[in-house]
């Protein structure tokens, strides 16, 4: 059943300002299926009862269709699915790696971590979770790096992508011995560099901190249960630590749920299970012009917090869970909007084409967002 594409009747309603010119025909627009379907944790809405113009997500959803890497697109509005669709052979069913979008669950579990006191603090050093290497360390700086340093991306640890080097260990698999074998680039908290081992210490110090060593079962009693979350893989690094930044299998809907906890302040059902001061401290921008490369004219201001980026589209600053492939949690505070995409994760390519594969799913998202006006509180 398609949805009717009713004309916006009110300054409430959020259009789109790309429809305006260019793109899709009226009757490509009417062509369109995005209904939405209710599943756990969501109603489902037509855009329009939702303050969203009916016109604008059919454009949206029409553009999804002509991405050659995209699996699906879900969109959620004051609480409510108000459109949804799977692409590419793809359906709801369909439980994925969602790359380093895991890296935003790592920061989750570190946040709750410190909460439950089995990780001290913020400035606690990263060598307190691996006392078996501190008599190997010959770089004395590493014994400065904290937890702290490491959400944000700024401990010294390189962009392992940039060499020959750092893409093979990279694709082959860390390892706790990595603290002292992978040389710093920098000094400790004097800039970013993305750091998927710094991801990586973040969840070997979770589980030796405070899951007996395998961070899943700790995940899924503090997080995953209360998300209705069953991640169908995560994969284990060669001595069994589950993989902080990368190879977290989820649904589109899981993802959906994780993103609408992190609008809500942390709560699910009205209980507590993120710190709402920890989702603050995640959304703060320590490092402004973050990423290496040029995303898109409505991507900008690539902002770094904890485990999450900043990105301004248009008139509008969001919080985005990205990961390769353009896998996106995007989340829209000032309008109660998020926005879910997973895509062809691309494991082990990079370069050129799949760069572009991803900045398409990318700017997808942004593209959106910058056309949506802000909103009206009169």
């Amino acid at each position: 059943m398609r949805p009717v594409l009713a004309a916006a009747g009110a300054a409430a309603v959020l259009a789109c300002s790309a429809c305006a010119g260019g793109g899709p025909s009226a009757e490509d627009l009417a062509a369109v299926d995005y209904a939405p379907e209710a599943f756990e944790g969501f109603d489902a809405s037509p855009p329009e009862e939702q303050g969203l113009d009916p016109y604008g997500v059919a454009e949206l959803y029409w553009r999804a269709g002509t991405l050659e890497s995209i699996h699906s697109l879900t969109v959620i509005r004051n609480g409510s699915v108000v459109a949804q669709d799977y692409f590419n052979g793809t359906d709801a069913e369909l439980s994925q790696n969602v790359q380093s979008v895991t890296k935003s669950y790592t920061g989750a579990l570190v946040g709750i971590a410190i909460e439950e006191g089995c990780i001290a603090g913020l400035d606690e050093p990263m060598m307190t979770y691996f006392p078996e290497l501190a008599g190997r360390v010959t770089d004395p700086r590493k014994e400065q790096i904290t937890i702290g340093q490491l959400l944000q991306m700024r401990a010294g640890y390189p962009w392992l992508e940039a060499s020959a080097e750092g893409v093979e260990l990279l694709f082959h698999g860390f390892a706790p011995s990595n603290v002292v074998d992978v040389p710093l680039a920098r000094d400790p908290g004097s800039g970013w560099d993305y750091s998927n081992l710094s991801s990586h210490f973040l969840a070997i110090a979770v589980a030796r901190a405070c899951a007996d060593e395998d961070l899943l079962d700790f995940a899924q009693e503090r997080l995953f249960d209360p998300l209705a979350t069953a991640p169908s893989d995560w994969t284990q690094d060669w001595e069994g630590y589950r993989l902080g930044y990368t190879e977290l299998f989820v649904t589109a809907r899981e993802m959906a749920r994780f993103g609408q906890m992190y609008l809500d302040g942390g709560r699910v059902d009205g209980a507590q299970v993120v710190p709402e001061s920890w989702i603050e401290q995640s959304w703060t921008p320590y490092t402004e012009s973050a990423w290496y490369y040029k995303v898109g004219d409505n991507f900008d201001r690539t902002a770094y917090g904890y485990q999450w980026w900043i990105i301004d589209a248009g008139p509008h600053t969001y919080r985005l869970a990205w990961g390769h492939g353009g896998q996106q949690i995007a989340v829209l505070p000032e309008l109660d909007l998020v926005i879910v995409v997973t895509a062809d994760p691309l494991r082990g390519q990079l370069g050129d084409e799949p760069w572009a594969l991803e900045k398409a799913n990318l700017n997808l998202v942004a593209d959106y967002i910058a056309g949506l006006p802000e909103q009206d509180d009169g």
